[in-house]
This record gives structure tokens, C-alpha cells and sequence, in this order.
């Protein structure tokens, strides 16, 4: 066996925790954005989920980054920078009230599958894809970070399953997707769909996990400075070339099935009434498509929202953790995080309302996510030899302004009404 065939299965087995975080691209928050802006504005917004894809990849290759060299998530950097109790606390209460948000979207997201599937009343599925979450988090806490990839992956595939599986059977046309790549917008509403598409894909809790995910599997690289030895310094470098793989793969699988899910609705939905919900573009797609598209789109959002939810809970407590330095069991906090997604359902709040208030909760969470982030990749002080190059800190700071103003964009236009 020649030496790059040997290196080849031992880099496979490098790869995963960009596909966990990458589980984050694939929540219910997602295919409601994707699916309505298909439905409404038909290819015309394409470029955004593509441009999304794009600064994502950037944003969770510089978490995973900051995770391999240190050997310490996001949070636990900044745990140790904040210095003030009363900054870290403050910091804290905004990621957990982040984190509490997405855990609602996907929570919901869950019920809602089960309610389409199985006509199980929300409040029951949501006490469900609670219970399924906690099952997962205990394969992490108990089995340690590979057999939870292994479980995670294997729910995105059934994600990217279900949600492509309709394109087979009605596929979009050619010349819609070219010209969908050419940026534009049509009045403010394809504006607040822009933002929602890329507030629903880059969310923070993602970073905060992925780091946190990168440092679980590998631990700490070694010095990051000018003193690492030889050794160390190839170590952290395979690393960082199979977190570059990693990051690229599960960017992929979850642009292709995030852009899927919007050519799914330009193609087949197009100016459906009632699409603008989860239950709708069910409905829409069984009436359109036959019920066996239907189901299988059904079993996509039960496998996101069970995934997600799990991420979610997991990148909870690992900000708990780094900010506050309290360790508090998994499966309890998973218990308390439950409990806003299971009131608003039992409360008979109308599911797809509760995901619009979710993602305006995630976009107050964006700026505090980001700009700590490319900051701390830039320093050598945190990274040494692998802070970032000046181009791609340039690049980090362009998708952080332009992300941050989107999403302050996206809280305006809702807060308004407009």
C-alpha cells in the first residue's frame, strides 16, 4: 500500500464535526424560509442561498479552526478574555436566549413532522422530539463526539433524502436557475426573505458548536505559536486540511438541499396559496406532486427538527460552560430548554409565527457571534502561525458586515411591519 493510500482512510476519519454543525443549515427554520421563497418569488432569490453557502463555509471553517489549535470552543475564549463577571454573565444570557431560540424553531419543526405524519397533536410531538433529542445527547455524554456524528450524519442523509426526493420527479427548468444567479431583489418582501434565508442559515449557535465539536474530537493541537515543535505544528496542519474537507463536504450536502427545497417550491408551487407555512407546502406539495413526495418531505423535517434540536441543546451547554464555567448535565438542561418550544405549542400558538419570532431572536445573536470570531482567528496572540491571512480576515469582516446588516435589516422590516 503506497503512503498516500494509507493517509487517505486515516484523513476519512478526520471528517465530522462540520457535518454535525452542518446539521444547523438543515433546521425547519430553513426549509420554511427556502420553501416560501420559492413558492413567491420563484427562482428569483437563488443567488442568496448560494451566497449564503458561501460565507458559511468561510464562517464555520474559522470556528472549527479556532477549535483545532487551541483545543478550547468559542466560548471558552471568550470565558477567558471577559475578565468582569458581569460581562460574562451578560454575554452568556444573550447566546442562551440564542440558543433557546433555535432549540424552539427545531422543536416545533419536530412536532409539526409528527403532526404531518402520524396526525399526532403538536403538544404531544413536541414532548417526542424532546424525548428522541435527549436519547441522542445521552450517545454523546456516554459514548463520547464519534458515535454522535455517526447518528447525526445518518439523519442528514435521510434529511437530503426527503427534501431532494421531489426534484426527481418534477425538476426545475434550466434557464429559471441562471437567471435566479443574478443578484436582485423584487420590493421589500423579497428583501425580508433574503434575510430570513441567511439568518436561517448562518445562526450562532452553529459557531459556538463547531468549535466546540472540533475540540471535542481532536482536543488540544498543541502550541499555536512560533515554540510548537515540528510534530506538532504537522498535526495541526493535517488537521486544518481535514477540517478544510470536512467543512467543504458539509457545505455542500446542505447548500444542495437547501437550494433543492427553494427550486422544489419555484418549480412546482409557484404562487400556491398557503405555502408560507410548514403545513401548507405539505399540503401543496401532496396536492401537486402526490402524497409519496409529501411523506417523504414529511420524514426530511422529522429527521431536521430531531437532528437540529440535538445540536442545538448540545452548543447550549457548551456555552453555559466556556462562559460561566458551570457544567450542568446535559439531559437536564435538555429538560429546561424544553420548556418555552412545549408552552408556545400547549398554548396553541400558531407554529409557523413562533419560527418567524425565532429568527428574529437569532439575528440579535449574529453580530455577538461573528465579530468575537474573525476577531480572534486574526490574532496571533490566540492562533500564532495560524491566525488568518490578511485576505481572509478582509473576506470575514465583508461577510460579517454584510450578514449583520441583512439581519438588522430582516428585525427592522418585521418590527414595523413593514
Amino acid at each position: 500500500m503506497t503512503p498516500s493510500a494509507a493517509t487517505a482512510p486515516r484523513s476519512l476519519w478526520l471528517l465530522g464535526p462540520a457535518l454535525v454543525a452542518g446539521v444547523a443549515y438543515l433546521d425547519p427554520g430553513n426549509v420554511a424560509s427556502n420553501m416560501t421563497a420559492g413558492a413567491q418569488y420563484g427562482y428569483l432569490l437563488v443567488w442568496v442561498v448560494i451566497a449564503g453557502n458561501v460565507m458559511a463555509w468561510l464562517i464555520q471553517y474559522l470556528s472549527a479552526k479556532l477549535g483545532v489549535v487551541t483545543g478550547q470552543s468559542l466560548p471558552e475564549v471568550l470565558g477567558a478574555r471577559l475578565k468582569r463577571p458581569w460581562a460574562r454573565r451578560a454575554y452568556w444570557l444573550q447566546a442562551e436566549l440564542v440558543a433557546m431560540a433555535t432549540d424552539l424553531a427545531e422543536v416545533i419543526g419536530g412536532a409539526v413532522a409528527l403532526y404531518l405524519l402520524f396526525d399526532v397533536p403538536l403538544l404531544l410531538g413536541g414532548l417526542i422530539t424532546g424525548a428522541v433529542s435527549m436519547i441522542l445527547l445521552t450517545v454523546q455524554s456516554r459514548r463520547g463526539a464519534r458515535p454522535f456524528e455517526f447518528v447525526i450524519i445518518g439523519l442528514m442523509l435521510v434529511i437530503t433524502v426527503g427534501f431532494l426526493a421531489g426534484l426527481f420527479l418534477a425538476p426545475p427548468e434550466p434557464a429559471g436557475v441562471v437567471a435566479g444567479l443574478v443578484p436582485r431583489f423584487e420590493g421589500t418582501g423579497s428583501v425580508l426573505l433574503a434575510a430570513s434565508i441567511l439568518g436561517a442559515t448562518i445562526m450562532p449557535h452553529a459557531i459556538y458548536a463547531h468549535s466546540s465539536l472540533a475540540r471535542d474530537r481532536f482536543g488540544s493541537a498543541g502550541l499555536p505559536h512560533e515554540e510548537a515543535t515540528r510534530t506538532e505544528a504537522s498535526r495541526i496542519r493535517r488537521l486544518l486540511t481535514a477540517t478544510r474537507w470536512d467543512v467543504s463536504i458539509a457545505m455542500v450536502i446542505a447548500g444542495s438541499v437547501n437550494l433543492g427545497i427553494l427550486l422544489l417550491a419555484a418549480a412546482n408551487l409557484a404562487g400556491v396559496e398557503g405555502t408560507d407555512s410548514l403545513e401548507g407546502a405539505h399540503a401543496a406539495l401532496a396536492a401537486g406532486l402526490g402524497p409519496v413526495v409529501a411523506t417523504f418531505f414529511a420524514v426530511g423535517l422529522l429527521a431536521s427538527g430531531l437532528a437540529s434540536t440535538s445540536v442545538g441543546a448540545y452548543a447550549g451547554a457548551e456555552i453555559m460552560h466556556g462562559l460561566l464555567h458551570v457544567r450542568i448535565p446535559l439531559l437536564a438542561r435538555r429538560l429546561v430548554t424544553l420548556i418555552p418550544a412545549l408552552a408556545i405549542l400547549g398554548l396553541g400558538v400558531d407554529p409557523t409565527l413562533a419560527l418567524v419570532l425565532s429568527q428574529v431572536v437569532l439575528s440579535f445573536g449574529i453580530p455577538f457571534a461573528l465579530i468575537p470570531l474573525v476577531a480572534l482567528t486574526a490574532q496571533r496572540r490566540t492562533l500564532g502561525v495560524w491566525a488568518n491571512r490578511a485576505w481572509t480576515t478582509i473576506a470575514g469582516v465583508v461577510a460579517s458586515v454584510l450578514l449583520i446588516a441583512l439581519n438588522a435589516a430582516l428585525l427592522w422590516l418585521v418590527l414595523t411591519g413593514a
